[in-house]
């Protein structure tokens, strides 16, 4: 069954992309992660309640609390670079060079827990980081603006707290239950991106947004809840 979830996991992802993309067009990415998170959070506050593992918060110890709130700032941080790659970039571009976060988290769960890297993952690994290579388009359209070749970096650092988000989850979530872990972290989530949206004096853009953007958001925080 694990593969079918898998591949459930893999098409959720995808579709969030999309309509994560058509969410953006007129909304401020800080903003459109802010609200999006507000429907992630709901969902997994939901799963929580469906497997009755609130009670369990309480007996969460402190080194836990603190790998469980590095973990929720880093995928913060990571879904903050991943919306603005979004808006600046196209998907076909931003989405692989985001999902080279494979490749750094097999290389730091090499180094953080030791696990081992054999010949064939190796050589996997390094078909993954030169196929997400050859996907980048190296050459931008003429007149491109230099703000929008900014989409590069914010996927690359997309990319890297999404891999810091998987080490630091696995450490955190040592003695605590799935739904509850992924609440927390969302929760953490959702503090960073409204403290982002006043700190950049976007506050004022939350009752901008537009009705169908908005709902493309939302949708896109279904999505990202379901994979």
């Amino acid at each position: 069954m694990w593969v079918l979830f898998a591949l459930l996991s893999a098409l959720f992802a995808g579709v969030t992309s999309i309509l994560a993309k058509c969410g953006i067009r007129k909304t401020d990415s800080t903003v459109a992660t802010a609200l999006r998170t507000i429907v992630v959070l709901l969902m997994s506050f939901f799963m929580v309640l469906i497997v009755g593992s609130l009670d369990g918060i309480g007996s969460i110890s402190a080194k836990t609390w603190i790998f469980l709130i590095l973990s929720g700032l880093a995928t913060g941080a990571s879904w903050l670079c991943y919306f603005r790659a979004l808006q600046l970039g196209n998907v076909n571009k931003v989405v692989p060079v985001d999902k080279s976060s494979t490749v750094l988290t097999i290389l730091l769960a090499f180094l953080v827990f030791g696990e081992p890297i054999s010949p064939l993952k190796g050589v996997c690994v390094l078909l993954i980081a030169a196929g997400t290579f050859l996907m980048i388009e190296k050459k931008e359209v003429s007149g491109e603006k230099k703000e929008r070749r900014m989409w590069l970096l914010y996927a690359l650092l997309s990319a890297v707290f999404a891999a810091a988000t998987s080490i630091l989850g696995k450490l955190g979530i040592e003695g605590v239950e799935s739904n509850l872990g992924t609440m927390i972290r969302t929760a953490v989530v959702l503090l960073l991106s409204f403290f982002m949206v006043f700190v950049t004096g976007k506050g004022e853009k939350l009752r901008e947004v537009p009705k169908k953007e908005l709902l493309f958001i939302c949708l896109s925080g279904i999505a990202t809840g379901a994979s």
